[in-house]
């Protein structure tokens, strides 16, 4: 049992922030985007990257469209130091990419790190140390004003630095590590500090960025934080304020939005969130849930099981099957009430207008996905989801009672297997139970004939094995058909027909017609359908008649052989 948690754990305190106002906004343009991928990630993994792994990763990070890449922590690492270098001497930044690294407030890893920028055309250092109560009097035993001068220090030596490359564009970037923790009145005072030492102005902004390096409090505190800052910070007009969420409590996406609600201008994360512990904010989900909301977040995850595979590949991390957007199961419903609205939804949605589809939020075209996915069979699903696969994939379009008739059917095999049905399991009894079915009745050929006003047919059937003359007539094929099946005391109804094209077909590039009727025993209740596909749509017909015969299961005392 669970400890009383007032014993052990005390609530994170309030903020005090009269007229808050971020509740009140909506999000209407993209952040700038920072991946950190390469470095906040990189550091999680159980076995880090090797250079190959991470020059793929980086390209890949182009090519979606981060325009700022961490891209490792050289002062800390010989394989980061060396894929820095890497970098800029194979020339594989492109010119609208700056590449930023890490470094701890320290001299000798400053100088380090600032050496393995040399010849890069533009570069974001990025200066951090930790401010919270808990590093100061725990970890450093420094106080306020030594933390303060720490980071100064720091921000000085980089000036210094930087002016001796002045070949490079400089941009540095300070963060107050465990910002969220920290007292917001020393987290401003150490925050203006290093602003008025890197001497920013609005053409050469300094990037404070402000982490939830613990996520220790519900996601409204930490947009509390950011809007007291965003209001008291000194030569507001000469930062970018930046966003680094963890997601200790689960809540880093929620607390992304927010901070961005709160006057923040800038999001670092990791594609599928990756990071320490539980992560960093997941930059994918972040993105697209802005794209749901019409605006355009300016990265391309058009081919994101791409992105995906090359990550997992990467990191050796698997991503989870029902992550948001790119896990194999999002897109995929099993329920039975779920496949129903879904298949409703895409029947319905027109083309060139707003997405409105049940249950999907996003159209899984947009990130590479087939429909083919979204709906799967399992014990738990319906005659919606059946009815679904066998169209998109075969190009049966089942009458709404057939897809009910089949649902039972296909439930039976579900029951007695437990395992999930593909729709190439669906195929395969649809064509046991209705194409394929010859018993007690077979086709074998036909010939039409006029008789005055009336259509005649001379039918070569199997029953029960032995090959069979009937003939008949009537107003039409299968009116004819039926009246020739009374002969031999076969007698039946017709409740409903439908015809269409099958033009979805494995078996052809050749357009084929497809029958559906659903036929009685005169004086009996019980339905049955029956199906038949041909290139000709009376043949076709006929075959749907002997499909739906076989599936009456009619006696067989009533057959009486033709003369």
């Amino acid at each position: 049992m669970l400890k009383q948690p007032q014993q052990k754990y005390r609530p994170f305190p309030q903020i005090i922030l009269t007229e808050r106002q971020w509740p009140s906004r909506v999000i209407q343009h993209p952040p700038i985007w920072m991946s950190t991928d390469l470095r906040d990630g990189n550091q999680s993994l159980f076995e880090p990257m090797n250079s190959v792994q991470k020059l793929n990763l980086f390209k890949e990070l182009c090519a979606l469209g981060f325009k700022e890449i961490e891209v490792g922590f050289p002062s800390a690492s010989q394989t980061d130091f060396n894929f820095v270098r890497q970098l800029i001497s194979e020339e594989h930044i492109p010119k609208d990419v700056t590449i930023e690294v890490l470094t701890q407030a320290r001299e000798h890893l400053i100088r380090q790190t600032l050496s393995s920028l040399q010849g890069a055309r533009r570069a974001i250092v990025h200066v951090y140390n930790a401010t919270s109560p808990q590093f100061r009097d725990i970890v450093f035993a420094m106080s306020k004003a030594e933390v303060i001068e720490m980071a100064v220090s720091a921000v000085r030596l980089v000036k210094d630095l930087t002016a001796q490359q002045p070949e490079t564009e400089w941009v540095l970037q300070y963060s107050p590590e465990a910002f969220s923790m920290t007292e917001l009145d020393f987290a401003l005072d150490i925050c203006n500090a290093v602003t008025a030492a890197w001497e920013a102005t609005p053409s050469n902004k300094i990037i404070l960025n402000l982490p939830a390096t613990v996520e220790a409090a519900t996601p409204n505190i930490y947009a509390d934080q950011i809007e007291w800052m965003h209001r008291h910070l000194a030569k507001r007009d000469s930062i970018i304020l930046s966003l680094h969420p963890h997601n200790d409590r689960g809540t880093a996406v929620a607390a992304t939005e927010l901070g961005l609600m709160a006057g923040a201008d800038r999001v670092e994360g990791c594609l599928f969130g990756h990071g320490e512990r539980t992560g960093n904010v997941d930059l994918v989900t972040v993105a697209l849930n802005l794209y749901t909301q019409g605006i355009d977040p300016q990265l391309d995850f058009s081919n994101l099981n791409r992105t995906a595979r090359l990550v997992e590949e990467a990191t050796q991390l698997p991503i989870h099957p029902r992550h948001p957007y790119v896990g194999d199961l999002v897109f995929t419903a099993f329920s039975g009430s779920h496949q129903d609205a879904i298949k409703k939804g895409l029947a319905a949605q027109a083309a060139d207008t707003l997405w409105n589809v049940p249950y999907l939020p996003l159209d899984p075209a947009d990130v590479g996905r087939t429909y083919d996915s979204v709906i799967r069979v399992n014990s738990q699903s319906g005659k919606g989801g059946i009815a679904y696969l066998l169209e998109t994939i075969y190009g049966i379009v089942m009458p709404r009672r057939l897809q009910i008739e089949f649902a039972t059917v296909v439930q039976q095999y579900m029951d007695a297997s437990g395992q999930e049905m593909s729709a190439e399991n669906l195929w395969q009894i649809f064509n046991e139970h209705y194409l394929k079915n010859n018993r007690p009745f077979g086709y074998q050929q036909h010939h039409l004939f006029e008789h005055g006003s009336a259509q005649g047919i001379r039918m070569l059937m199997s029953i029960q094995g032995q090959s069979q003359w009937l003939s008949g007539e009537g107003n039409g094929p299968i009116d004819a058909f039926i009246h020739a099946l009374a002969s031999v005391g076969i007698v039946v109804n017709v409740h409903s027909y439908e015809e269409r094209s099958l033009s979805n077909t494995n078996e052809g590039s050749h357009a084929k017609a497809c029958a559906f009727i659903e036929l009685a025993q005169v004086g009996q209740a019980t339905t049955a359908y029956g199906v038949g596909v041909d290139e000709n749509i009376i043949t076709a017909s006929l075959k749907a008649i002997i499909s739906g015969l076989n599936r009456l299961d009619l006696p067989m005392w009533s057959y009486q052989q033709a003369a």
